[in-house]
């Protein structure tokens, strides 16, 4: 496979038309699901997910709190799967989250908080999967096939789809005009280069990411994509949670990338970053009110929600090209195959 046509890069450059048939072809479960979740009208929401799904559902997490006013809590699989226990869920929703939607643990969790008295809702880009079924509502993403082991294109459909369910539960009009805009932002989100990086990254043998609300669970994301494709420790944490005992490791030339948004958190974030730069670390930034951090390339959606988004698509670009620069093929990391069935 040649440098420029690895599967990764082909499906990151499929982002913009992959949303679009998402936001398309499901409108109308979407809907069916979103007024399901209103006349339900839950008292709080638990989510279940793994690896890539599991930061969709943390992205999920902050926007439903932020926005609709319940609390959110991630459900571990392994309660239902490994100890067999039983959750009193009546009265809540259940957000399951699944690319292939046939992981043996996130589907008996799924049948678990249905038979709790949850209302379910799957998320998955396999129709007629185990999830599915076991779900009251089933939201097919329309990824199309994803052959790279890294989840890209499935993972900010995944993200879209469930801002999509609540915008649709909460009738939040100006929510669903962003996510319609999105495909476009995608597109120039792809252009934006980030290989500045690069260079800080050549010696250092690890990376932090940072973000708040809704972007730390794209810092999160961010921070297991370089790891799977790059080979090189990544820890993702809060801009506010970075200056307490992390700090104690950053030093001259140690790598800090903060993801921040057009959102409330954006000034903390980039005082972060502009705190670890005084300490001599390479930092860089999406934001223009850092001072010391160096700018990267962003695309702003003009809503705080829709906001941290595109900033993984062009993270996506990045760490497949740095990849390759490291002499990696993104598409087969170490170790690692595209679908892993826990139990």
């Amino acid at each position: 496979m040649s440098a420029t046509t690895t599967h990764m890069r082909r499906e990151i450059e499929e982002i913009p038309q992959a949303t679009a048939r998402l936001l398309d072809g499901s409108a109308k479960v979407l809907a069916e699901a979103g007024r399901g979740l209103r006349e339900r009208d839950p008292h709080f929401v638990v989510t279940v997910a793994r690896g890539s799904s599991d930061h969709a559902a943390t992205f999920m997490k902050y926007a439903v709190e932020l926005t609709a006013g319940l609390a959110v809590a991630s459900v571990g699989p392994s309660i239902a799967s490994i100890y067999g226990a039983k959750l009193r869920l009546r009265g809540s929703a259940c957000l399951a989250i699944s690319q292939s939607g046939k992981s043996p643990d996130i589907v008996t969790m799924a049948e678990t908080a249905r038979a709790g008295g949850a209302l379910t809702v799957a998320i998955t880009n396999t129709a007629d999967s185990p999830l599915a079924r076991a779900s009251d509502y089933a939201i097919d993403i329309l990824a199309g096939p994803e052959r790279s082991v890294a989840a890209t294109k499935t993972f900010v459909n995944s993200a879209v789809a469930a801002l999509a369910l609540m915008a649709h539960s909460t009738g939040d009009e100006a929510l669903l005009a962003a996510l319609a805009r999105l495909p476009e932002h995608f597109d120039k989100a792809i252009a934006c280069d980030w290989m500045a990086l690069a260079a800080a990254l050549e010696t250092p043998r690890s990376l932090f990411i940072l973000g708040r609300g809704p972007s730390f669970a794209i810092a999160s994301e961010a921070a297991l994509k370089f790891k799977e494709t790059c080979a090189m420790h990544a820890e993702a944490y809060s801009a506010a949670e970075v200056m307490h005992g992390p700090l104690a490791l950053v030093g001259p030339g140690f790598p800090v990338l903060a993801l921040a948004a057009r959102d409330a958190s954006e000034p903390s974030v980039a005082e972060a970053a502009d705190s670890v730069a005084a300490k001599g670390a390479a930092a860089f930034a999406t934001s223009d009110k850092s001072k010391s951090a160096r700018l990267l390339p962003h695309v702003a959606t003009g809503h705080p929600l829709t906001d941290p988004l595109p900033l993984i698509v062009s993270f996506y670009g990045f760490v497949e090209a740095f990849a390759r620069h490291r002499g990696l093929d993104p598409d087969a990391p170490r170790n690692l195959r595209k679908v892993t069935e826990t139990v």
